[in-house]
């Protein structure tokens, strides 16, 4: 007797109440946009199609083949027959897998060729998306849509498109043999289908229950794997002993998850137990039924090889039943995926390249803030009336409170965001008019939070050139005081950063920035506290390099450094998003303002602090000029 089958219970036969809530609009226009990316494939659809309505027929030759082994060959004691029914039987079953082979392999094609597809789709289109929606939107999110969304749409075209047509042709094809062979017993066979489905649906429910309840519990234990166990999270772990507490919290949830499995498999067990009886009285009714037909001489044509070919037929169609019978359910999942695709799709970017953008020489030109406002939320602003024009050449400071809008004054140079009002000039042509390419080509940016892609030095550091030669790349780095630490590594400059720049210090992390924005060579230069990870000896070390850098170009410096600020030939005062002060440093201090209060909260220490350093390092290099001479 046929097992029977486990598809289409458990979780995925129950839409969660979250699915229930967010049924995605089933419309024309959703339809046509998804066929629209089966369309280039309809050739090979057709071929599948071909070959699931092939495979359905011959499915049911092994069936029918049975009975006439029983009737014709068993009951005549044929051998010579027996042995050719036998051999067709078996040829039918192996062009029933071939022809199957043949149907997966042209699924999993088209399923992977409309993945590949809609992938390049979503990542050129995130590409260009702006960066305000990588700051608003959750990276788990953009990740789960690129990857997971995406390759789930494989069930679109696996489980439930080709899915609805096998199904339906297995039935169909079935169904009509079952009624050719003897009407009455089809009946019976089909009337016990029922008694298949009720304790699927029934079993299934408490099941879907446990595994709700289960895989939140899992959550919950992989989020404490994730906090305790990564670098960070093993470090507060210890610095606060917390090793008992939080191995304790995590047999408690340990604990109540392997009960949740046990839980699970218990109702399992006893749901195969019922649907096994359940499946075995469906061949037991048609013997019955059958018996009587041919014992009470109701149906001199009914023979017993037929009984035996109808209940296999019987249980040939149970599987697509119940598959059928959750056929909305994954129908469902399948337009809630490309649902969540689209809803991406149909974001258009905010910052986009004009048509024929402008490409003018911006080198040496004036950078100027025309009454420029900014918010990210429109109910707070964030700058208001920012007006202020940084001559061609000159390098001007930016310094402020925390949140003072310092950082968001220089994003809107390269248009990482774009003004509310007012207008950026550089010039004399709005920002806005510029191909972007070209300006962002003629910007460098070294930000505080340095960020390296997991690869080699060097592969970082050719992300800004990649046609730089060696030599560039060496005296980038030489200059940016960084050559003589990658020289130093086993592998040199293809020594591995790890995850974010992980293997490195962070002082390392901002050198090698350094190094690479010297490498792009920029029109323009924009340092967002670019030595803020720099003890002042490495900061010192660099700073020629800097200065050589901006030399010859419009640099704005977001610095909290005194050193650093008093080399400007302008410093601008931020706050509450509006240039409050500007002028020299003397003169500043002399206005008695808001610069003078920073400088004597906040820039005087760190001048102490680097004089202190600075003597450290006196006297350390003293000491080494003795013990060499001695």
């Amino acid at each position: 007797m046929a097992q029977p089958s486990m598809r289409g219970f458990g979780p995925r036969g129950f839409l969660t109440d979250e699915e229930k809530e967010n049924l995605p609009k089933v419309d024309k226009a959703l339809i046509k946009r998804i066929l629209s990316y089966l369309k280039p494939y309809w050739l090979q659809f057709s071929l599948v199609f071909a070959a699931i309505l092939i495979s359905a027929v011959v499915g049911l030759l092994p069936s029918i083949i049975t009975g006439k082994i029983v009737d014709e060959a068993l009951i005549n004691k044929d051998m010579t027959l027996l042995i050719r029914l036998l051999l067709m039987a078996f040829a039918t079953l192996a062009v029933s897998q071939i022809i199957g082979v043949l149907e997966s392999y042209i699924n999993s094609w088209i399923s992977q060729r409309i993945i590949f597809d809609m992938k390049n789709q979503m990542y050129h289109h995130l590409q260009y998306m702006p960066h305000s929606f990588f700051t608003t939107e959750k990276q788990g999110d953009i990740i789960t849509r690129m990857n997971t969304d995406i390759s789930g749409v494989s069930s679109v075209i696996t489980g439930v498109l080709t899915s609805i047509v096998s199904n339906v042709a297995v039935v169909v094809t079935t169904l009509v043999a079952l009624f050719t062979m003897s009407w009455q017993l089809a009946i019976v066979g089909i009337v016990i289908i029922p008694l298949l489905i009720l304790p699927t649906k029934t079993v299934g429910k408490s099941q879907w229950k446990i595994r709700t309840d289960s895989q939140e519990k899992n959550d919950e234990m992989n989020q404490m794997i994730n906090e305790s166990l990564s670098v960070s999270g093993s470090m507060l772990v210890k610095l606060f002993t917390r090793e008992e507490k939080e191995y304790d919290k995590f047999k408690k949830v340990n604990a109540e998850l392997a009960a949740l499995n046990l839980k699970e498999q218990r109702s399992f067990s006893w749901f195969v137990v019922i649907l096994g009886m359940f499946t075995q009285l469906g061949p037991l009714l048609i013997y019955f039924a059958g018996g009587y037909l041919i014992i009470s001489r109701m149906d001199s044509a009914l023979t017993v090889g037929t009984i035996t070919a109808m209940v296999a037929l019987i249980n040939r169609i149970n599987m697509p039943v119940r598959s059928l019978l959750n056929v909305h359910v994954e129908f469902t999942r399948s337009l809630a995926l490309f649902s969540r695709i689209f809803e991406y799709f149909d974001r258009k970017s905010s910052i986009v390249s004009p048509e024929n953008g402008a490409k003018p020489d911006v080198t040496c030109r004036d950078i100027v803030y025309d009454h420029v406002a900014f918010s990210y939320d429109p109910e707070v602003p964030i700058l208001k009336d920012v007006n202020f024009a940084v001559p061609g050449g000159q390098m001007y400071a930016i310094v402020g409170p925390s949140g003072s809008g310092k950082s968001t004054i220089v994003n809107l140079i390269p248009r990482l965001y774009d003004v509310a009002a007012g207008s950026v000039k550089i010039g004399g042509t709005d920002v806005r008019d510029f191909d972007l390419s070209w300006l962002r080509s003629n910007i460098g940016v070294v930000t505080q939070d340095t960020y390296l892609f997991n690869g080699t030095i060097r592969e970082n550091l050719m992300y800004a050139k990649d046609d730089a030669t060696e030599e560039e790349m060496i005296q980038a780095c030489k200059n940016a005081n960084i050559h003589d630490f990658i020289t130093g590594q086993p592998d040199g400059y293809d020594t591995m950063v790890g995850n974010r720049g992980l293997k490195l210090s962070g002082g390392e992390k901002q050198r090698l920035s350094i190094a690479r924005v010297i490498l792009k060579d920029p029109k323009i230069l924009i340092l967002d506290e670019a030595t803020s990870a720099l003890d002042s000896i490495s900061e010192n070390a660099i700073q020629d390099a800097l200065e050589l850098l901006m030399k010859g170009r419009t640099s704005i410096v977001i610095a909290h450094r005194l050193s650093t600020i008093l080399k400007a030939d302008s410093i601008l005062v931020v706050k509450d998003g509006v240039i409050a002060e500007q002028g020299d440093h003397d003169s500043l201090l002399k206005e008695g303002g808001i610069y003078k209060e920073l400088y004597e909260t906040q820039f005087r220490k760190v001048l102490e602090l680097e004089g202190q350093e600075a003597q450290a390092s006196d006297y350390w290099g003293t000491v080494e000029e003795e013990n060499n001479g001695f």
